[in-house]
């Protein structure tokens, strides 16, 4: 056998093989360049695994780094392995960059401690990086974020969503909220035709993007998703080849992101449409309706250099400013929003937001909402991680110069992975957004949200001392707002008011024959519905009312802190009705002398009214006295349902008491210890 030539041969075979290789990563590294990721991705993808890891580790790292920008462009999950290849390869030591976007890609997924590390290490050599900074801040506060809560309730619209596609940014068609046109690559029939397949693109490797359109019923349901029809890229007949004009071409066109006039009668809209094999960007389109259809479209010229990308059109209220989505010289870098002025029928003074909105990452998705707020998607400024909902207003205090406050919209609209494309209807704060929250594929869907409106409310029940209901009982509402009204108790003695925020309130609670009783709140600073929840017990004018939870220690008249705060609601009840007096008896139980019980009891009810006194309750109001054992309690229905051994209307007297067993007999000798009250006069001070 001749080694010598095998040798050669197999030596020829790997200096080709090197050639190829080198080939193929010059053809990803164009395919790059002009934006096909998904093709430069899978060329980059056979490359790196043919690359030696010891011989050729700085070339094996450039190929795993551009691999993972493909896949963090398209949104693929793959990035953080491709970035963590490159890492492996040492590829940092080319370019730290591979520290930030390893990041922002782990961020995205909510993996933040990871994510943290690469922004220290990004830091290390650019300490002022903005981007790195928003992102290693937002790790640090993610959790304390995610514990805020929101008033707004989101949920997955799913009416608008297909499986294995991909539906974004949604838009009503003008000032009206039954009519949403969208972005989706799902394929459809479009009307009087046969389902047709479409390329897929080779930037995203997904089918390509169309707008879409839905209706509400006369039973406000969504209706079936058509395919937006009649539009076209204004090109000559045999340039046409967008999916809605036909012809041989179809298909090789994408439109998406919209948005429309007040009237709804004019839309704008993203298109991008390959020449040749050319991929010349994206531009934005505008097309007029009549009779409902819509017009042959024409491209809105923004920059004098055509081959400037814009896209993500969104108009301001009075229709005067175009807000829209360039990498245009002149930005912060990446995707930045801007904006141009109408003057007759062009749009001129095309300038970007500035720092204030704009970063050196990407700022997308526009939405201008009908009270003036900007509204907008970034992966640059602190937020949850990937494309995150930002609101911006101005600062009208700042006349020198335009200065943007900006605030994250927070969970429920952000969270790890892309939410963005948000729209509202008319001048509510309800709508639609988008996001791919918890899709492993990375698909986007439609999510709906809506803002309850915030209710407050008393309500609450009017009893008796007993707990028996009060049906004729009223309840007169007066409030700091002017408030004055009076309701009625239900028969079960149940009320329920509506009340405003930020009110100071106060409620009276009356029936015949009864004390009155107040309460008094207030409905400031609140976030969110509340309801107050405040019974009402009323003491019978003719009968003694038993003081719960007035104790004293064996053979004292001390009072408990148990005992103050009983006190306490005496003290508000007097107050409530300042034309009463009453008398405040303490009694003992069968034990002990009859005379020792009596200076007991008396001592006990002497300190109870002390204690009022000094709560500021007039002397003349009060009148203690001591019974002893002798005026023991007689059973009523309520006493007889909770202990049924004590018949109704039997006095607890020591011959009732000593009849019983020793554990029943303690029984009764608790419910005789009781300090209580009863209305002696009415007219107190009236006269």
């Amino acid at each position: 056998m001749n080694w010598t030539k095998y040798f050669y041969i197999l030596l020829a075979v790997l200096v080709l093989s090197g050639c190829s290789i080198q080939q193929r990563i010059k053809r990803a590294d164009k395919k790059f360049a002009i934006g096909e990721y998904y093709i430069a991705a899978d060329i980059y993808k056979s490359c790196y695994s043919r690359l030696n890891s010891k011989t050729q580790r700085d070339l094996k790292g450039y190929v795993a780094f551009r691999q993972a920008e493909c896949y963090r462009l398209i949104n693929n999950p793959r990035a953080s392995s491709a970035y963590t290849n490159a890492l492996r390869c040492k590829y940092q030591l080319q370019d730290s960059t591979v520290y930030l976007h390893a990041a922002q890609v782990l961020q995205n997924q909510g993996k933040y401690k990871e994510a943290l590390k690469h922004y220290d290490s990004y830091l290390e050599a650019h300490p002022q990086d903005y981007v790195a900074r928003a992102g290693k801040y937002a790790c640090t506060k993610v959790d304390e974020w995610k514990r805020e809560t929101s008033r707004y309730k989101v949920n997955e619209a799913k009416e608008f969503n297909q499986k294995r596609t991909s539906n974004f940014a949604p838009m009503f068609i003008g000032s009206s909220d039954d009519a949403v046109v969208f972005s989706s690559n799902r394929q459809e029939k479009p009307k009087g035709g046969s389902k047709k397949l479409q390329r897929p693109s080779n930037v995203t490797g997904q089918q390509l993007f169309q707008l879409y359109q839905t209706r509400k019923n006369a039973a406000g349901e969504w209706e079936e998703i058509e395919l937006l029809e009649g539009l076209s890229g204004g090109q000559e007949d045999e340039q046409k080849n967008d999916s809605t004009s036909g012809g041989k071409n179809a298909g090789s066109a994408e439109m998406g992101v919209c948005c429309f006039t007040k009237d709804g009668r004019t839309m704008y809209f993203t298109y991008s449409k390959p020449i040749n094999g050319q991929d010349l960007g994206a531009k934005i389109y505008k097309s007029d309706r009549a009779s409902g259809e819509w017009g042959e479209a024409q491209e809105v010229k923004l920059f004098a250099d055509s081959s400037i990308t814009v896209g993500h059109p969104a108009l301001n209220p009075s229709g005067d400013t175009l807000y829209f989505v360039s990498d245009a010289a002149g930005g912060q870098g990446g995707k930045d929003i801007w904006f141009a002025e109408l003057e007759g029928s062009e749009w001129v003074n095309a300038q970007p937001l500035g720092a204030g909105i704009n970063t050196s990452a990407d700022e997308m998705y526009p939405y201008v909402h009908a009270d003036g707020s900007l509204y907008f998607a970034s992966n640059g400024h602190p937020g949850y991680g990937g494309l995150d909902l930002f609101k911006a207003t101005r600062d009208t205090t700042n006349k020198d110069s335009v200065v943007w406050i900006l605030f994250n919209l927070g969970a429920p609209f952000n969270g790890a992975g892309d939410d963005f494309g948000i729209t509202f209807a008319g001048n509510t704060q309800n709508g639609f957004f988008s996001s791919n929250r918890g899709d492993k594929k990375g698909m986007d869907k439609i999510y709906q949200f809506v803002l309850p409106e915030m209710e407050f409310i008393a309500e609450g029940k009017v009893s008796d001392e007993l707990g028996n209901p009060i049906a004729d009982a009223k309840l007169r509402i007066v409030g700091s707002d002017g408030t004055n009204s009076m309701i009625n108790a239900r028969r079960d003695g149940s009320y329920k008011i509506k009340i405003k925020r930020d009110v100071k309130y106060v409620m009276l609670a009356t029936s015949r024959g009864y004390l009155n009783a107040k309460e008094q709140w207030n409905t400031y600073n609140l976030k969110d519905s509340k309801t107050y929840t405040m019974d009402f017990m009323l003491s019978p004018i003719s009968r003694p009312v038993k003081m719960e939870n007035v104790f004293y220690e064996f053979g004292r008249w001390d009072i408990t802190p148990a005992t103050e705060t009983e006190l306490l609601k005496l003290v508000k009840l007097l107050n409530d009705n300042p034309n009463i007096t009453i008398e405040l008896s303490a009694h003992t139980d069968l034990v002990g002398n009859e005379q020792f019980n009596l200076e007991l009891s008396q001592k006990r009810a002497q300190s109870c009214c002390n204690f009022l006194i000094q709560h500021g309750i007039d002397p003349e109001r009060l009148t203690p006295v001591g019974y002893g054992k002798t005026k023991p309690i007689i059973a009523d229905k309520a006493l007889n349902k909770q202990y049924p051994f004590i018949p109704v209307e039997q006095a607890l007297d020591e011959a009732f008491i000593l009849s019983l067993p020793a554990d029943k007999q303690e029984i009764c000798n608790a419910i005789n210890r009781r300090t209580e009250f009863k209305v002696i006069k009415t007219t107190y001070k009236l006269y």
